[in-house]
This record gives structure tokens, sequence and C-alpha cells, in this order.
């Protein structure tokens, strides 16, 4: 069973140093670090994730060095679980590897479904306000436009049997499907096929 570590800071102007020291206090070998906002692309982490195998355990020096956010966290968190790897915070008290902290895990999961929700309850009273108001969301209706000139010219070209299908769609530079919606907006009705 090997603990790796992991220390990120946020900018090249801070220092790793103090997490550094208290993972190999921790008995952190290797130890992967980077300077990178967590928004970012994260290579290290990538890398010790990679390195970790069943029964190893995952050391950060607090719990945002992993994740940006509780989500992310609890995400990570369970697909280490799958792996049978195990995960500690140094400053935050948690270990995994112990009946508490998986306890604690459980809460954070519980709290992250419980702000998924939240976030879900207030779109769904948000777009019912907006609906309530006249307000619906998603493309206008009808067309725009240059897709008013497109649809007059395709009507005018379909009207004449003797150009084909895809010559209309060309000079019109839609697709088929997109033709025979300009079509039937416009009022045109369908070729009789022979």
């Amino acid at each position: 069973m090997a603990s790796i570590g992991y220390a990120r800071v946020s900018t090249k102007d801070q220092n790793l140093d103090m997490q550094i020291d208290a993972l190999r206090e921790a008995g952190c070998d290797p130890i992967f670090s980077e300077s990178v906002s967590s928004s970012k692309e994260r290579p290290e982490l990538k890398r010790a994730l990679d390195c970790l195998r069943k029964g190893d355990v995952i050391v950060v020096w607090k719990l945002d060095r992993l994740a940006r956010s509780l989500k992310e966290l609890v995400m990570m968190i369970s697909s280490l679980n799958d792996r049978e790897v195990e995960f500690r915070s140094i400053s935050d008290g948690i270990d995994t590897t112990s009946s508490l902290g998986k306890c604690q895990l459980g809460i954070f999961a519980s709290l992250a479904q419980y702000e998924r929700d939240i976030i879900r309850e207030r779109t769904r009273a948000g777009l019912s306000a907006a609906k309530r108001r006249g307000r619906t969301g998603g493309r206008p209706k009808g067309l725009s436009e240059e897709a008013k000139k497109k649809a007059k010219l395709a009507a005018k070209l379909y009207k004449d049997p003797t150009i084909q299908i895809e010559d209309i769609c060309r000079a019109c530079d839609v697709s088929k499907a997109t033709l025979y919606r300009y079509l039937s907006i416009v009022g045109v009705k369908k070729r009789r096929s022979l």
C-alpha cells in the first residue's frame, strides 16, 4: 500500500513548500505537485491518479487542492472508491481508511446531491416565473431575414419540376430537411413522386 501525495497552488507566485512538507511528514512517496488553477488542465493530478493501484491512498494537504467543487470532489472520491483506492486530507482530518472518514464522505455526497436538487428547483421556479410573464426560452420562432430569402428562392426553384432537389439544396446552401422545412413554412406543397 503506497501513499501518493498531490500538492497544488493556483499561481506561480504561491509556494508549494508547506504542502510538500506536510505530505512528506504523512509518508507520501511519490509526491506530484503543480502550479495551476483548478479550472485548468492538471497534468500532475492525472499522473498521480494514473499511478494509483488497489489499496493505495492519495493524500492531499486540503480538500480544495484536489477539486474545485463539492460535486467534483464527491465524483472523484467515488471514482477512487470504485478502484479500491483510499483518500486522505491532512488539514481536514478526512481519512477513508477509517469508518469516520467514510461517514464524512457520505455526508459530503448527500450535501452535493442536496446542492444539485436546490439548483434544479431554482431553475424550475425561474422558468415557471418567466413563463407566467409570457417569456419562453429557446430559439425564437420563425425564420431569420436570411432564412426567409432562402425560403423564397427555394420555393421559386422548387415550383420548376425540371430542377432537382439536390440542385435546389446546393443553390440555397441548405440540407434536404431544411429545404422541406422552408417549403412548409412558406406554404409550398411537396412534389408528387412519379
